[in-house]
């Protein structure tokens, strides 16, 4: 019967073995835990106190920002091979997290505890450029966030966020909502349903009932 640590260090050896020496690899062994989130959970929320960072080994996470009415914006996804870097800040720091992480589908994961995510910076020269590459990324991906409430319309934003996320369930099927949509990049359901018809006239997407197909990805 596996343990626990043969678990994740199978799960590792799958896409980590390529990034991470032998030596990084044990510690995470030795010293993490791995877990299943179903999907729709909340895998991290706003004001929870920052203890642990996971690598996503499987699956896909939606990162949110809610501002002080309740009112929300997908800022990105995290998907296999991916990490919050962002949250490491707040972990450093002792602060709470300033977002809200949900798994859009049954996801996989191993935690590692902060204090040793800052001790292997300096350990582990593989360890640093993953979260500095992993911060980067995540920096461009609020960037591109930004630039598209500011500068893109609402229907090319829309098929943005529709494409991006495509990309990340690895399906040109999507199993969504118009309101859950709306909540996303935070406008209405009647715009969306609009605009999402709109784009079905111009022939780039198919609506079916609780479904949108995205072809030509």
């Amino acid at each position: 019967m596996n343990t626990s640590k043969d678990i994740i260090r199978e799960k590792l050896q799958n896409y980590y073995s390529n990034i991470f020496e032998k030596e990084l690899i044990n510690e995470i062994v030795n010293n993490s835990f791995f877990r299943k989130i179903n999907d729709g959970e909340i895998l991290l929320d706003i004001g929870d106190n920052m203890t642990h960072i996971p690598l996503i080994l499987d699956g896909a996470v939606k990162i949110i920002r809610e501002d002080d009415n309740g009112d929300e914006i997908a800022l990105y996804f995290l998907e296999r091979g991916d990490t919050c870097a962002i949250s490491f800040v707040n972990c450093i720091n002792r602060s709470k997290s300033m977002f809200r992480g949900v798994t859009e589908k049954d996801t996989e994961a191993i935690f590692i505890p902060v204090e040793l995510v800052d001790k292997w910076l300096q350990k582990y020269e593989t360890w640093r450029h993953f979260i500095i590459d992993s911060y980067h990324m995540r920096l461009i991906e609020m960037v591109e966030s930004i630039d598209s409430l500011a500068f893109m319309r609402l229907d090319d934003r829309l098929l943005k966020y529709l494409t991006d996320k495509v990309k990340i369930m690895r399906d040109n099927t999507l199993i969504i909502t118009h309101q859950e949509i709306a909540d996303d990049i935070n406008t209405s359901r009647v715009v969306v349903s609009r605009l999402l018809k709109k784009l079905e006239n111009e022939g780039k997407i198919q609506i079916r009932r609780n479904r949108i197909i995205i072809d030509n990805i």
